[in-house]
């Protein structure tokens, strides 16, 4: 299992957005945390590293540490 990381002011951001969309992002986060490749898409290049968690109303960029077990949330924007 992986640790969840946020980048700094990202955190914040995901508290702002709006309860529903901010509750899906977290498990979309959890189990991404299980299995940070099956559960993300490749952000451009696909080598693995630098992923996208895509939710109905989210989207989040992640940078997997494969050899510390940890996932950086470096990004999240809102769609409304």
């Amino acid at each position: 299992m992986y640790r969840l990381k946020y980048g700094e002011g990202v955190e914040a951001v995901h508290e702002a957005m709006p309860q529903a969309a901010s509750e899906a992002l977290t498990f979309a986060l959890g189990a991404a945390c299980h299995d940070p490749i099956g559960t993300t898409q490749p952000y451009g290049e696909d080598d693995g590293v630098v992923r996208m968690l895509v939710t109905e109303q989210a989207f989040a960029v992640l940078l997997i540490g494969h050899t510390l077990k940890t996932i950086t949330v470096l990004q999240i924007n809102y769609l409304g």
